[in-house]
């Protein structure tokens, strides 16, 4: 393999996984939100009207940006039903084949993503909810996680290529 397709695979494998380690301990950070917001309704009886919202918003961020990490780890969703039986290289050549899908199927959310986030900001768009958040954050937080996620399956396709031609990329 090219150079710098083994830097390539290197560098994205490594922003993978810093930042899908990173982002997988907001859900204590949710759990917190939640817990606060039950706490604060039922014992205090002072209810949180942005607790949810807030909560929703942080595992958006969760599962958008560690998406990379899962496709990373081949820890999303896959038929497994005949996939499992069939050898590393024959594995390798369905996922080269289907690759094209995801990579197409991202291009196209990251687009709508961005034209959705364009939208948001020149609107100042809210959420219509008693909070009334901005929706820019959550936006601009989907626009980079859908990003990172092309990169990793760029970098998951060339580590296909390596292994339908028998070689690794270390």
């Amino acid at each position: 393999m090219p150079k710098f397709v083994i830097y390539y695979v290197r560098y994205v494998d490594y922003v993978s996984t810093k930042l899908g380690r990173a982002v997988m301990y907001t859900i204590f950070l949710m759990i917190g939100t939640l817990l606060l917001g039950a706490i604060t309704r039922n014992i205090l009886n002072l209810p949180l009207s942005w607790t949810v919202e807030m909560a929703q918003f942080i595992i958006t961020g969760y599962y958008i940006v560690g998406g990379a990490y899962s496709i990373q780890t081949e820890d999303h969703v896959r038929m497994d039903l005949l996939y499992d039986h069939f050898s590393v290289r024959t594995k390798a050549k369905i996922d080269v084949a289907t690759n094209f899908f995801l990579v197409f199927y991202l291009v196209t959310l990251l687009i709508g993503s961005i034209s959705s986030t364009m939208y948001a900001i020149e609107y100042g768009q809210r959420n219509f909810s008693q909070w009334n958040p901005s929706m820019i954050p959550i936006k601009l937080i989907m626009v980079f996680g859908i990003f990172l996620m092309i990169l990793q399956a760029i970098s998951t396709f060339f580590k296909d290529i390596a292994k339908v031609k028998g070689i690794s990329i270390p």
